[in-house]
């Protein structure tokens, strides 16, 4: 990507309304159930290029009534939904280590303003991010514990990484080798202890890291973010048997196979309209369609459900991150058309029930 192309992309998420109205459907199967298991809110702010040093890019607004608009405007039943740490809101002043603490309080007061017409939030917990390198790591746990007034789920450190800066977007410039470092294993079991999760977010040739830090902290129940984020679209549908056309998804799988063997593994569903995955949607006269969504993506979907099973499954909108290239509305309208394949508890699992148990959500 041109520093031109991050910087007009940046601005895009979650505010290409006139764009995604070029492509409208109504919400399948409006009943369901649905669990938005992964979004982040933000501020209109600059922030620092990942790929260009002393360069700053300016974000696009969206904030809890944007997010609230596509939960609820697009048709789809979103009960619940869990917000991820992305940078937002950090305190100013203070330990650098604590300065996260901050966008935990923020999530806070969004939480206790996302509430329905019965008074029940929607936005049902949080991840918070921790350098679980640090030294005062259990004061830090404690202080998002604390911020979090009872919604803290999990813990988030990407290991994401992309050695050409170029590449980089919002992430990728994650130090190499994180997840093996022995100080972050330390801190991953101290997180394990406290009954939280860890969400893991790092890139598809960077998965087998993810497996043996898993192997390495057993104890730890570890959310695969993206479904491992495979960078690489080859410009069309994406089919099951494609081993010889496609390198980048006959990788994945290879790793996904391998990481499904460890107990401890979850898989979050989606991430796959990011531009950094190269997927070109963003780059097309229309929004894509569901059905369009499914033909060029869908095998990932299916394969990860296969592997993992639907009770280690659960999906994501990645939203504002992914809105570059698709709606709310067709992008859980692609996901009813992907668990529509399965079984009716199944199906009940990915879209909700997984996403409920795995991040302890109270029950509606």
């Amino acid at each position: 990507m041109t520093p031109q192309d991050r910087a007009t992309r940046v601005r895009q998420m979650g505010a290409r309304h006139d764009w995604w109205a070029l492509r409208r459907e109504p919400a399948l199967e409006p009943e369901l159930e649905v669990v938005d298991a992964h979004f982040h809110l933000w501020a209109a702010r600059d922030f620092p290029d990942p790929a260009s040093p002393g360069a700053m890019l300016r974000t696009s607004r969206y904030l809890l009534d944007d997010f609230l608009a596509d939960a609820r405007g697009a048709g789809h039943r979103v009960t619940q939904a869990v917000y991820v740490e992305c940078g937002s809101g950090y305190y100013t002043d203070g330990p650098e280590h604590l300065r996260c603490v901050g966008e935990t309080a923020w999530a806070a007061e969004q939480a206790a303003q996302s509430g329905d017409a019965d008074g029940r939030e929607t936005i049902s917990a949080i991840v918070a991010h921790a350098d679980l390198r640090h030294p005062d790591l259990d004061k830090l746990l404690d202080a998002h514990a604390a911020a979090a007034d009872g919604r803290l789920r999990s813990i988030r450190q990407s290991a994401a990484r992309l050695e050409n800066p170029a590449d980089r977007l919002l992430a990728g410039a994650a130090p190499p080798g994180l997840y093996a470092d022995p100080a972050l294993r330390q801190g991953l079991a101290k997180v394990a202890e406290r009954g939280l999760v860890f969400d893991a977010f790092l890139f598809h040739f960077q998965l087998e890291e993810l497996g043996e830090l898993a192997r390495a902290v057993p104890g730890a129940t570890i959310v695969i973010n993206h479904l491992g984020a495979p960078v690489g679209y080859n410009g069309g549908p994406a089919k099951s048997n494609q081993a010889e056309s496609d390198p980048v998804f006959t990788a994945w799988c290879a790793s996904i196979d391998r990481l499904a063997e460890l107990p401890n593994l979850v898989m979050k569903l989606g991430g796959l309209a990011s531009i950094v995955t190269q997927y070109d949607a963003h780059t097309r006269p229309l929004p894509p369609s569901s059905q369009d969504f499914v033909a060029e993506r869908g095998a990932y979907f299916h394969h990860a459900i296969q592997r993992f099973g639907p009770e280690r499954c659960l999906f994501e909108s990645n939203f504002p991150v992914d809105s570059v290239a698709i709606s709310y509305g067709v992008l859980w309208n692609a996901y009813k058309v992907i668990a529509a394949e399965y079984s009716t508890s199944s199906k009940q699992a990915v879209l909700a029930g997984t996403a409920r148990r795995v991040y302890g959500l109270p029950q509606n």
